[in-house]
């Protein structure tokens, strides 16, 4: 099947056609790892997961690369503040990344490099750059001569004098011209180094990814990817470098980028209150699946705005698919052992540019089909169990989950009610009848039985009882 995918690059949807169609070369930019990933975090891994996988469908074999960018300020920044070792740092927080991206159903990648581990490559590429005469050392940092490469800024469509005109920063001293970018730049004592032809010192942000990605997937390879926010100056950049380093034409050849997230309607930020990490969801009862359904209900290519709404129709719609694959796998055990061949409409729509809003409309669709096996042929309840798995759904856990958020739920109810009750016993121990009369009127307007006696004041829940009335009581 053809797969067509939007080429940044060219600003076009084209026909994806792989360099080597025996191996299929895919990089997609990593985490700087100094805490744990937020919601925002999350949407470029579940893009190219999706991708991934219907890579895997197509061809033999499919060589993804998805670094670990394990030197960087704020990993020195976090370690000054802690008191604790850099390495300590990155260990655990890559491990925190790898857990929270497992359990929103993401697959690992083949490979996953740290920075730290090919800085070897990067000094060697560095020389290189240097010999070329495509980048210079001044002061022990060395630059790269943004004018020496002709098409910067074609894949974020800006002229290099335009950018200079919009700039304004002050130009450091060891610049040739205030576009240059730090390949390499001095460490002190205090901070990470390796020694290199200009002295001790470590690499810069850029460099990274593209000694990463030569040395696992070649001077080229067949897709790019990461969040918009990336596409200047981080993959600007890493185009001039690789291709000046490695005389080639491209450094990919599609290239492909995420829009942003945004949380009810507006960008997540820690000053607006409404800035979250996955951890917290998960641990606030919310399943990865859930995550995972609403990141895909939107196109990639859209800004994805997370919503309590959404998440309360993804939990309904994954119960249900829930309840149903354990229907089916009970009532058809062959279909357990059955190679069941995922649907080709759902394949199809992601096939179009990742179309994953088609392919979980496609997904309801073979629910509604499958649940009537009788009528459709267990054809369709065989394309439904195999399309839940491809999508990432395949090991649905929801309803246990949103039984224990039910029963936390009603603890709370429970604390709540006592806490009014215990106020009410109080103002009437007081003889303020005012605030115990307006108290008492409050939980009965909720549904709430109230009973005073002489040994105090009790409740029960009646048939009308409604616990959102207590809010803000």
């Amino acid at each position: 099947m053809d797969i067509h995918l939007y080429n940044t690059a060219t600003r076009s949807k084209e026909l994806f056609a792989p360099l080597d169609p025996e191996n299929v070369r895919m990089y997609v930019c990593g985490p700087t790892v100094y805490d744990r990933a937020h919601l925002g975090n999350a949407r470029p891994v579940l893009v190219f997961d999706i991708l991934y996988r219907l890579l895997k469908t197509q061809y033999p074999r499919v060589t993804y690369v998805r670094n670990f960018t394990d030197v960087d300020d704020k990993i020195n920044a976090r370690a000054a503040e802690s008191g604790r070792s850099i390495g300590d740092i990155t260990a655990e927080t890559s491990q925190w990344f790898l857990d929270d991206m497992g359990a929103i159903g993401a697959l690992e990648p083949d490979h996953m490099p740290r920075a730290t581990a090919y800085i070897a490559e990067m000094v060697e590429m560095i020389e290189g750059l240097i010999e070329g005469g495509f980048a210079y050392a001044k002061e022990g940092h060395v630059l790269f001569r943004v004018r020496e490469y002709d098409r910067y800024g074609k894949l974020s469509g800006r002229s290099v004098d335009d950018m200079i005109a919009g700039a304004r920063v002050e130009v450091a001293p060891y610049k040739e011209d205030p576009m240059d970018f730090v390949l390499w730049k001095p460490s002190d004592a205090q901070t990470p180094g390796w020694d290199s032809p200009w002295g001790r010192g470590r690499p810069g942000w850029h460099i990274e990814c593209s000694a990463m990605a030569k040395a696992l997937l070649g001077d080229k390879f067949d897709i790019h990817g990461g969040g918009n926010d990336l596409m200047f100056p981080h993959h600007e950049n890493e185009i001039a470098q690789s291709c000046c380093a490695n005389g080639t034409d491209r450094m990919a050849s599609v290239w492909m980028h995420n829009e942003m997230l945004q949380v009810e309607g507006k960008k997540m930020s820690k000053s607006l209150g409404n800035f979250f990490t996955v951890r917290d969801l998960l641990e606030q009862g919310v399943p990865g699946e859930v995550i995972r359904f609403v990141m895909l209900s939107t196109h990639y290519r859209k800004p994805m705005d997370w919503t309590e709404k959404k998440r309360e129709e993804a939990m309904g719609h994954l119960s249900k698919y829930q309840t149903l694959q354990r229907q089916l796998l009970n009532e058809y055990p062959e279909l357990k052992s059955k190679d069941n061949v995922v649907d080709s409409e759902v394949i199809e729509a992601l096939a179009s540019d990742l179309n994953t809003p088609l392919a979980l409309t496609r997904l309801h669709k073979l629910a509604a089909e499958a649940m009537s096996p009788k009528q459709f042929g267990l054809q369709a309840a065989s394309g439904f169990l195999a399309s839940l798995e491809f999508l990432g759904f395949g090991k649905l856990n929801v309803q246990s989950m949103r039984t224990d958020r039910a029963i936390r739920s009603a603890i709370d109810t429970v604390s709540i009610v006592n806490g009014l009750v215990e106020k009410l016993s109080e103002a009437r121990k007081a003889k303020d009848f005012g605030t115990a009369d307006t108290i008492r009127d409050e939980l009965v307007a909720a549904g709430l039985i109230i009973r005073t006696t002489k040994e105090g004041v009790d409740w029960q829940q009646g048939p009308n009882f409604d616990a959102t009335k207590l809010e803000g009581l």
